[in-house]
């Protein structure tokens, strides 16, 4: 049986347009409320017609030592050209963290599928 992870693709987000991009600090506080947002096209501009855009946005978190990754935040972009109003792909939610682990970013385009990225996050 092929896994679901098979289908995920990723690369640079400075030179692939379907990368997500995630903008966090690389250490924060255990238990301090940080900004954490997440993109499409910061380096290389993603189109956003009727016929090409991005779905949706997750972000997961897998702490260390988890065995399994919890999710952040979901974003869904409904308007994709209907009476000429697009839903730019941008989400921003707080979070607050106890442990160390790893951020994962998610992100659909309706012709080119799957791409993830990841960052690691420290926690002191």
């Amino acid at each position: 049986m092929e896994g679901f992870g098979t289908f995920f693709q990723t690369g640079d987000w400075k030179g692939e347009k379907h990368v997500p991009v995630i903008h966090a600090p690389e250490k924060v506080t255990a238990g301090e409320v940080f900004e954490l947002k997440m993109s499409i096209g910061d380096a290389v501009g993603h189109p956003n017609t009727f016929e090409h855009y991005i779905s949706w946005f997750k972000l997961m978190y897998h702490p260390e030592g988890a065995k399994f990754p919890i999710e952040l935040a979901s974003f869904d972009f409904a308007a994709h050209g209907e009476s000429d109003i697009f839903t730019e792909p941008t989400g921003l939610t707080s979070v607050k963290l106890q442990k160390s682990g790893t951020i994962y970013a998610l992100s659909y385009c309706n012709i080119h599928g799957l791409w993830m990225n990841s960052q690691k996050i420290e926690v002191v």
